[in-house]
């Protein structure tokens, strides 16, 4: 949790930390406990781009773009994108998308 961040961001956030390390999980790490922050370098972006409510297009290139540049694995742009619509559901949820 971010000490400077509200509640609600603090729970935005570790919705985000959650889908990332348990959904998306690209390198299959999400049932070993040592490996639990794994994915941490790429939150902070990921929760910006979502907090934002950046279109499902642009966090799903992002996140495949990690993928792919950071972890080395093949593009999976249709996961990615289930993914990005996983986390605007949750900032949904929270009441972060307001439209």
């Amino acid at each position: 949790m971010k000490s400077n961040y509200t509640t609600e961001e603090n729970n935005l956030y570790s919705k985000v930390d959650e889908v990332i390390h348990y959904i998306w999980d690209p390198i299959g790490i999400s049932f070993e406990p040592e490996a639990r922050n794994e994915y941490y370098s790429y939150l902070p972006e990921i929760y910006r781009l979502v907090k934002s409510n950046a279109p499902i297009e642009i966090i799903a290139k992002h996140l495949n773009k990690i993928q792919i540049e950071n972890i080395g694995l093949p593009s999976n742009l249709e996961k990615c994108t289930e993914i990005a619509n996983i986390l605007l559901s949750w900032a949904d949820y929270l009441g972060f998308n307001i439209t």
